[in-house]
C-alpha cells in the first residue's frame, strides 16, 4: 500500500509538471479566431443566457475559477488578455461550472450541499487520525476516517464535474466556430492535463483512505 502511494504522489507531481508545460506550449499558439479567453467566456455565457455573470481579471497562474457564490467567473491575467488556445480554452472550461450550475447538474448540487460537511470534516480529521495514531485510540482513529471519507467521497464528486464541464466547453466551442477543428486537438490537450490533477489528487486521496482502513481494522483483529 505504501509503494502504491509513492507512485500515486509520483504520479501527481507528473501531472502538476505536464498540466504547467501544457498550457505553456499552447499558450505560445493563438487562436484563429483571434479570441482572447475574455472574449471567449463573454460569448459563451452570453449564448447560454448568463449575460449577468461578469467576468473579472485576477493574479495568479492557473487561478482561473467560477465562483458560485458570487456568480462571477474569475480569469487569471494570462486567460483573461491572451488569445492563445490554452487561454480559450481554460475560459470556456469555468464558463462550463457556470453553465452547469444554471442547469443544476446534479453532480455539482451534490457538491455544493455537501460543501460545508466537508469543510468541517477535512479540518478535524488529521487531528483525530493523528491523535488515534499518537496514543493509539483506536475509536479516535475511527472517527478521524470517518471525517476523511467525506474529504475523499468530495473529491470523487468533482471528477465528473470537472469532466462534464470540459466536454461542454469543448462542444460549445467547435459547434460556435471559437476553434477550427485543427485546433481541437490543442484544446483536449489542455482540458486532458488539467483533468489528469484532479484524478490525480483522488486517487492520493483513495489510498490513503485505504491505507488508514488496513491500519484500524489490523488493530482491531
Amino acid at each position: 500500500m505504501f509503494i502504491l502511494i509513492i507512485i500515486a504522489f509520483a504520479f501527481s507531481l507528473w501531472a502538476q509538471f505536464r498540466v504547467q508545460g501544457t498550457f505553456k506550449k499552447w499558450s505560445e499558439v493563438q487562436s484563429a479566431s483571434g479570441m482572447t479567453g475574455y472574449d471567449a467566456a463573454r460569448h459563451m455565457l452570453d449564448s447560454n443566457g448568463l449575460q449577468d455573470i461578469p467576468i473579472e481579471p485576477v493574479r495568479g497562474a492557473l487561478s482561473d475559477h467560477y465562483d458560485p457564490i458570487h456568480r462571477v467567473v474569475r480569469l487569471s491575467e494570462p486567460v483573461y488578455y491572451e488569445n492563445s488556445i490554452s487561454a480559450i480554452s481554460v475560459a470556456c472550461h469555468e464558463v462550463g461550472h457556470a453553465i452547469q450550475h444554471k442547469q443544476h447538474y446534479p453532480m455539482l448540487v451534490l457538491r455544493h450541499r455537501i460543501f460545508p460537511i466537508v469543510n468541517f470534516a477535512s479540518g478535524i480529521a488529521p487531528f483525530l487520525i493523528l491523535a488515534g495514531f499518537l496514543f493509539n485510540a483506536m475509536g479516535l482513529l475511527g472517527f478521524g476516517i470517518i471525517f476523511f471519507s467525506a474529504a475523499v467521497a468530495f473529491q470523487l464528486i468533482t471528477l465528473p464535474v470537472e469532466f462534464n464541464a470540459s466536454n461542454r466547453a469543448r462542444d460549445i466551442m467547435v459547434s460556435e466556430g471559437y476553434i477550427t477543428n485543427d485546433e481541437e486537438r490543442g484544446v483536449a490537450k489542455v482540458l486532458n492535463s488539467a483533468a489528469l490533477t484532479y484524478v490525480a489528487a483522488a486517487l492520493i486521496s483513495v489510498l490513503e483512505l485505504l491505507r488508514y482502513i488496513l491500519i484500524f481494522t489490523n488493530n482491531r483483529d
